[in-house]
This record gives structure tokens, C-alpha cells and sequence, in this order.
């Protein structure tokens, strides 16, 4: 009997165990964990020709008193400490330093903006970036999304010869537009390959294999990054159609471990 009773318990334990997680429980107008996230600040453009200035505090990122964490981008003029001045003011928030993991499944439940020029993302980015730098470092884009485009979600891989316009990028179609309504947008993560899901159904893949003579380098720590950008080389600029402010509306970031 005992060894039955064993073997049912093995087979209904859970497959992933929780490393991480932020439900964004807090007061309304609250600025997010500061034992969770850190931030990438000012208006460097950050390699994309970004438009905007990344701030501190609440400002940009702030809880809304419903379990959401909602990070906003504005038409403002803004600068920061770097003194670049910009028309627009946003929020990056970053793991780096505080968490960071290898392997496992990444997901995160959020309610993604629409417009010409608006570029969401929520993204995991290699700890050595310091040392080896990018794209050596590795880049696991969890959810991309430009806002002329809001039924569309993208998964991308970078990394050496296969960064920039050349990642390894999958797409999910949606039927409606992805800003109605909250969806959750993850990865599993393993030793040799990477799988993409919305809502759980699987859209994308990628293996050593798919990268030809490039280097396979998902082998290390990422941390986590979700950030609202406007403008850049990829989604272009805003136009006169483009509505501000603009939100992505985070309910959950969860990480797991097998």
C-alpha cells in the first residue's frame, strides 16, 4: 500500500517549483519592489534609437491598487541624470543584481498598449553582459510586441551571429488585439532548447540545431527585464495617431525551476 500511495505522489508532483515572483500587491500609486527590481535609467537610446527617458520612483512604474503593476509611457519632456533630453518619459525595471536564474520556465501576465511607435517587451538578459557584452551574453526575448501591430507577439533569441534583425524570432497570431484583454506570455528554458507559449499553447521553438555554425551560449544565468519603450529602429516613431499615455499592465511575473 505504501508503495502505491508513493508512486501516486510522485506522479502528481507538480513539475516546476517557484524561484521567483512578484504579484504587485500594494497600495495604489506605490513605485515597485525595490527588493525585486532595480531600474535602467535615462535616454541613451539603449542600441535601439529609443525615444524616451527611462525614470526612477512612481513616476513611470507604479502599482495600481488592483494587483497590477503598470508601466507607463508619456508624451513629456523629460531627462534625467545623463542630462539627454527626450519628448518621452517611460520606465525600464530590471532583476540584474537581485535575481537571476539558469534554466526553467519564465512567465508573465500582462495587458500589452497599441499605437504606432510603442514597443513593450518583457525580456531576460545574460548576468555576464559586463564581461563577454551582448549579444555574446545571450538575449531571451520572452514577449516583443510593436503597437501598430497589437495581435501580433513575438519570441526572439539573440545571440552571436544571430542578433538584431538576424534573431531567431517566432511569431503567435492572435484573433483579437492583444491589448483587450491580459494574456500570459512565458518560456521553458532547458539545456539545448528554448520553447515560447501564449496561454499555454506552444508557437515557437529553438534547439543548437536552428542555429547552424552560431554558438549556442543559453547555458548561464539571465536576469529579468520588462520595460516600455517609444520609438526605435524596429517599431518607428510615434505618429499623430499614436494616443498617449500608453500602459503596459503587468498582473504577475513568475519563475520556476524544475
Amino acid at each position: 500500500m505504501m508503495l502505491v500511495l508513493g508512486a501516486l505522489l510522485m506522479a502528481t508532483a507538480p513539475k516546476w517549483k517557484m524561484t521567483f515572483n512578484d504579484e504587485f500587491d500594494g497600495a495604489a500609486n506605490s513605485a515597485p519592489s525595490t527588493v525585486r527590481w532595480t531600474r535602467d535609467l535615462g535616454g541613451g537610446g539603449f542600441g535601439n534609437n529609443e525615444l524616451e527617458s527611462y525614470t526612477a520612483g512612481n513616476k513611470n512604474a507604479f502599482l495600481d491598487g488592483h494587483g497590477n503593476l503598470v508601466i507607463e509611457a508619456r508624451k513629456e519632456p523629460a531627462h534625467g541624470s545623463d542630462n539627454i533630453r527626450r519628448d518621452y518619459s517611460s520606465a525600464r525595471l530590471k532583476s540584474g543584481g537581485l535575481f537571476s536564474q539558469t534554466y526553467g520556465k519564465f512567465e508573465a501576465r500582462a495587458k500589452l498598449p497599441r499605437g504606432k511607435g510603442i514597443w513593450p517587451a518583457i525580456w531576460l538578459l545574460g548576468d555576464n553582459i559586463g564581461t563577454v557584452g551582448w549579444p555574446t551574453c545571450g538575449e531571451i526575448d520572452i514577449l516583443e510586441s510593436i503597437g501598430a501591430k497589437a495581435d501580433i507577439a513575438y519570441g526572439t533569441l539573440h545571440g552571436p551571429g544571430y542578433s538584431g534583425g538576424g534573431g531567431k524570432q517566432g511569431k503567435f497570431l492572435s484573433k483579437e488585439s492583444l491589448a483587450d484583454k491580459f494574456h500570459v506570455y512565458g518560456i521553458e528554458w532547458e539545456p539545448e532548447v528554448i520553447r515560447w507559449y501564449v496561454d499555454g499553447n506552444l508557437y515557437y521553438t529553438v534547439t543548437p540545431k536552428d542555429l547552424g555554425s552560431n554558438k549556442w551560449v543559453f547555458d548561464k544565468p539571465q536576469f529579468l527585464i520588462m520595460n516600455l519603450a517609444v520609438g526605435g529602429g524596429w517599431p518607428g516613431n510615434p505618429d499623430e495617431t499614436t494616443v498617449f499615455p500608453q500602459r503596459l499592465v503587468v498582473d504577475y511575473v513568475r519563475v520556476y525551476q524544475r
